[in-house]
Order: C-alpha cells, then structure tokens, then sequence
C-alpha cells in the first residue's frame, strides 16, 4: 500500500517546519497534515540524521524483513517436527505428504512453503485435492487420527502391537497390525525400542535364590522384586529404588534421592510394605550392599517377608526389574536432558504413577495395565 504522502512531500515538510518562521501547528494546517503527523516526521528525520536515539528507515525495513525471516523459520521448524518420519524421498507415496500439508494449510501453514519442505510438488497436491477419495483412504484417515491420538496419550512411546492392543481393549476396533503399521507410517509415528545388549555367561552362583529366574506368581504379592538405577542430570546424579510386584508388574513401592545409602531401599519397601500390607512375600534383590545390609534384612524380618537373592553380577538373575528399568530408560530417562535433579525426581514419579502403573499397556498382561490386570484378578476371583 503507498504512503499516504510522498518521501519527498515529508523531507519538506520537515525543512519547512524547522525554520521555525511559522508555528509548527501553523505549518502542519496549511500543509493540510495533522500537526502529531508533522512531528513525528520531524522526529523521524532526527534519527534518520542520527540527532535522536531510534532506528533508522533502513533500521526499521531490516527489521520488517528480519521479522518476516524469523515468522518463516518458525514456520519451517513446526513444519519438520509434524513431518518427522516423511522426509526421506521415496519412503512414503506422496498422499501421505499431501495430507499433511492439508492439515496445515487449514492452520494457515503457506501450501507451497510446506511442499518445499516435504519436497512434494505443489501442483500434486492442488490436483490430489481435488479428486475424490476412495473409501479405503476416508477409512484410513479416520484410523491414522485415532492412532495418532493413542500414540500422544501413551507419550510416543507405544508400537504396532501396543497400539493394535490399545484400538481393541480402548477403542472396541478390530484390526490388523499390518493395517495400524500402514496408518502410523501415514501419519509418521513409530514406537520407542528398546537398545540391544549383548548377553553374558551367567557369573557362578554363591548364594541361594529362591526364585532360580523363575518370575512367577500365581496371585498379587506372592513374589516381588526390586532394584536400583541411577541417571544423570546436570547437577549430578539421582537414584531410584523400586519394588515391583511379579504377578501384575505394578510398582507397589518406590524412594527416590541424590545417594545410594541403604536407606533408599528400604523406603522404596517400606512404600511397599504400606501401601500392600503383605504377608509372607518373596522379596528378590541382587547381591548390592544395600541389599545384603542389617537394615535391610531387619526390615524383611520385621514384616515377614522372606528374602532372595540372585549371584553376583549377574542380570539374568533379577531380569524382571531389568526390564522395567530398561522400559523406563527409553520411555522417559533417554527421551532428554534434565536440568536439576528435582526435575527428574519429579518426572520419575509422574512416569510410575500417572503413566506406567495405570494406563501403560503390558504386552505380559494381555495388553492390559498393571492396576487394571489386578482389577481383572479380584473381579474374577470374587464372582468364583
């Protein structure tokens, strides 16, 4: 849009109102301009002389195209982090592409920017819009969008079977896991995996175990297990302590601190032992010296609870609690740097308690949650 009055009609509005021969309001009436108008042109022309502090016209026009760069980049990073997944050419047909950047333009995302970005071609996707689509893709669209809801609730951790699990005990759907693997490919999600080991001789046994790797219960707080991990933050190092019952998988008990003391585990089995009140329950741990403490054994004793301990340096023999471990660290610890180690406290409790013990589906349990599989036990226990 034109400026109202020439570049050249305001510098000589200005020359004339600084000879002050004439009142400026008197200039600024018979120049036809309001008389602020008149003054802010002359505070204009100051900055522009460098007499006033103030961005200059030049100033102002990089800063107008700085802004737009900056609005365009901001663009270009929500457009990667909604595309993650479909930016390698040709492993994705096109209408994958083309949806996304449907959904985008509806939030205002230029349709040719987003193109660029997922490197599908622009005129594509004007044609691809307007043919009609068949039944199969409305269908799989709608599907995508559930997945893509139940992908979010489990915090991007969930995979094909999981997510297959979730669509028929959540959501009532029947269908193939080679059709959910297709719809997450679509809208470009995928589950966390777990890192591979390499596995070691089991070390010579020096101590009795009674459980002898065998992680079975017939019936909630039988057998529990329970172990320590530890991960950094920025300011150090936090540890966690966790009891976790063998028949449901839930954590019934859990402490978390900045050491290692024996006093972390046997506030992660006093959490236990309160919240379960158990009677004659096999507690494994490994050989560690908070485990083969006084106070620890004290505490066993105390409750009557029996102890079991596994050999030393030896994962195999407490592979359960392994495997929660393992399942945490790539679900929550990996996922990102943590500042403080109350931050990380925090998220590990969050992690146990609004995630992993009551929503989190276990391919153990018939892709049920801990609290709901042991809700299933004592409602069928009852109507026996």
């Amino acid at each position: 849009m034109p400026a109202a009055h020439p570049e050249e009609f305001r510098r000589r509005a200005v020359e004339l109102a600084r000879l002050r021969e004439k009142p400026i309001a008197k200039v600024a009436k018979d120049l036809g301009i309001s008389e602020s108008c008149l003054r802010r042109w002359m505070d204009l022309a100051d900055v522009e002389e460098g007499h006033k502090e103030g961005l200059t016209r030049d100033e102002r026009a990089e800063l107008v195209r700085l802004r737009r760069e900056k609005r365009v980049l901001e663009m270009e990073v929500e457009i990667l982090k909604r595309a993650s997944g479909l930016l390698r050419p040709g492993q994705h047909p096109p209408k994958i592409g083309f949806r996304l950047v449907q959904e985008l333009a509806a939030q205002g995302f230029p349709v040719a920017l987003t193109c660029r970005i997922l490197q599908v071609s622009t005129s594509g996707y004007y044609e691809w819009r307007t043919r009609p689509a068949c039944d199969r893709d409305r269908h799989d669209a709608e599907l995508a969008n559930t997945i893509t809801a139940i992908h979010t609730a489990s915090r991007q951790t969930y995979g094909v079977r999981r997510i297959q699990a979730e669509l028929r005990h959540g959501h009532g759907i029947e269908v193939s896991h080679k059709r959910v693997w297709r719809c997450m490919k679509l809208v470009g999600v995928q589950g966390v995996h777990r890192r591979r080991w390499r596995r070691e001789p089991p070390a010579a046994a020096s101590w009795p175990d009674l459980v002898q790797r065998q992680f079975r219960a017939e019936g909630p707080d039988r057998l529990w297990v329970t172990d320590i991990t530890q991960h950094r933050t920025c300011e150090g190092w936090i540890y966690a302590a966790v009891v976790l019952d063998v028949y449901s998988r839930r954590v019934v008990g859990w402490s978390i601190a900045d050491h290692l003391r024996t006093e972390l585990v046997a506030d992660a089995l006093d959490m236990a032992r309160l919240r379960r009140k158990p009677v004659g329950t096999v507690v494994h741990s490994d050989r560690g010296t908070q485990y083969t403490s006084w106070l620890f054994g004290h505490r066993l004793r105390e409750a009557g609870l029996l102890g079991s301990m596994g050999r030393v340096a030896s994962a195999f023999d407490n592979a359960m609690i392994e495997s929660f471990f393992g399942s945490m660290q790539i679900e929550l610890l990996d996922r990102r740097t943590w500042n403080t180690r109350a931050e990380l406290a925090t998220a590990i409790f969050e992690y146990i308690e609004a995630f992993y013990n009551p929503v989190r589906r276990h391919s153990a349990l018939d892709y049920r949650s801990p609290i709901d599989y042991e809700r299933h036990h004592t409602t069928t226990n009852t109507a026996a």
